[in-house]
């Protein structure tokens, strides 16, 4: 066993890399500097571990492994880590409130023992947050399905979970040198530790402290983080788009997070009210305007003209662990108050008038209805307790359409028994006919007028002695009031 602590007093926020991968980001954060945290690294490769600047190395199973690596056996590294487990509690319990871990997910030390500690550290009741990468593709199926069962795994036992996504490495940076490339993750790697380390670490004019980010990480799973930097005259909505649109963080959607925590850093050019206003607006928009927004503000003099904006976003399984919570089991009684109800009179008749059209669409439907209904076998049980079986009554119904059949019939037989109907030429000269030449009434000198169809047949006269008056000349006749 090697185990290499300082004497000094360790601050509340440590970074814990585990195997190779997570070895390699935890050095390239020790060099770059994060104020007011703690930097150690475990591995099961001595090797590897005496390559790195970072002051505090745990070695894992020394009996398990003897100095070597894991073979890219996850089951070898998790073995390794509980062999070595007393040591990492050790570290873990002087003062530590939160802890980042960072692995590479497909390995052997990385995969097997990032999900122990990770339990480990729940059971001392520090916050717990891994910063982890997936595996490349063309490193093969195998390593593929190692990266996979891992990330579910740090999923089970961290509060928050932030995953690098190592195939977009060839997106962004495909024509960069191999060593470069890694480079780029760690750097990721580096900034979301120091992005979330700093909020807490470093004092605010809105100051954001340790437990307004333990709010809003605990439990939370997956969380999205990112961080843009913006200048110039629209640096706001600069900064907060590129704080959305990180190239290598696994998803950059907020949509449907609960909470997310916001802090906003401006140098010598101090962030306007409305630069805060347009970069809240803009969270707000992309996740919805129900999320629980908690906002901090800070003065770093190093960015001179320019914005940056760290967000974090997290409770997207709080959300949909809430709406099946909402859908009860089983039937909930209610109590409903009393209210004052209005009195029915049940022999009151209603009338409700239906246009022609509707009440045929009415009288099909319910003859539809009846036809169904005919078509389908009724069932009746017996009350004879020596009858077990149901008596089951098919209707036979041979045509459908009978009904329908029957008022064709019908209309056809009225249209026979008056055949002037069926002709259009008796029915205009009929309308041409005056009525009391119809009826046989005898009228003496009679005038009919060939164009008289638009004239009125009485008028009311404006001499009072005439009265009204027929205006018809085919009359001719007046009367008399």
């Amino acid at each position: 066993m090697k185990i290499n602590i300082q004497n000094t007093k360790r601050p509340i926020i440590k970074v814990l890399g585990v195997g190779g991968g997570g070895s390699n980001a935890v050095s390239f954060m020790h060099t770059q500097g994060i104020v007011g945290v703690d930097f150690a690294i475990c591995n099961t490769d001595i090797q590897a571990m005496e390559l790195s600047e970072v002051p505090v190395k745990i070695q894992l199973g020394l009996n398990t492994t003897e100095g070597m690596g894991a073979g890219s056996e996850p089951e070898i590294g998790r073995q390794a880590c509980l062999e070595s487990i007393e040591d990492i509690r050790r570290y873990l319990a002087e003062g530590t409130k939160m802890l980042f871990i960072t692995a590479g997910m497909g390995g052997g030390t990385g995969t097997g023992a990032a999900p122990v500690i990770a339990q480990l550290a729940r059971e001392l009741d520090i916050l717990t947050v891994g910063i982890v990468t997936t595996p490349f593709t063309f490193e093969g199926g195998k390593r593929a399905k190692y990266g996979l069962d891992g990330l579910e795994e740090m999923k089970k036992h961290v509060d928050s979970i932030i995953v690098v996504s190592n195939d977009k490495l060839i997106e962004m940076f495909g024509s960069m040198k191999y060593r470069q490339a890694f480079s780029q993750a760690d750097n990721v790697l580096a900034t979301a530790a120091k992005g979330i380390a700093e909020i807490i670490t470093i004092p605010g004019i809105v100051n954001v402290d340790f437990r307004d980010v333990r709010t809003i990480m605990k439990d939370s799973g997956v969380a999205i983080m990112g961080i843009g930097v913006g200048e110039g005259e629209n640096r706001a909505r600069l900064a907060i788009d590129s704080a959305l649109n990180s190239p290598l963080l696994e998803s950059n959607n907020i949509r449907g997070a609960t909470d997310i925590l916001v802090n906003i850093t401006s140098g010598e050019d101090e962030v306007s009210m409305e630069e805060i206003a347009i970069i809240n607006d803009f969270i707000q928009e992309e996740a919805g305007y129900g999320t629980n927004l908690v906002m901090g503000q800070c003065f770093d003099e190093s960015l001179t003209n320019e914005v940056k904006v760290t967000l974090i976003a997290t409770g997207f399984n709080r959300q949909k662990q809430a709406t099946v919570a909402q859908r009860p089991s089983q039937n909930t009684a209610v109590s409903v108050p009393n209210m004052p109800t209005e009195e029915v009179r049940l022999d009151e008749e209603i009338t409700i008038s239906l246009d022609d059209e509707y009440q045929d669409e009415l009288r099909l439907s319910e003859r539809l209805k009846t036809i169904e209904k005919l078509r389908s076998p009724q069932s009746f049980t017996t009350l004879d307790p020596h009858i077990k079986s149901e008596l089951v009554v098919t209707n036979a119904v041979g045509n459908p359409e009978a009904p329908f059949n029957h008022d064709r019939s019908r209309r056809e037989e009225l249209r026979n028994q008056n055949p002037k109907l069926s002709s259009n030429q008796v029915i205009y000269d009929m309308e041409r006919e005056p009525s009391y030449k119809r009826r046989g009434i005898v009228l003496d000198d009679v005038t009919v007028l060939k164009d008289d169809a638009h004239q009125s047949r009485i008028f009311f006269s404006e001499n009072d002695d005439h009265g009204i008056q027929e205006m018809n000349p085919r009359f001719k006749r007046t009367w008399e009031d």
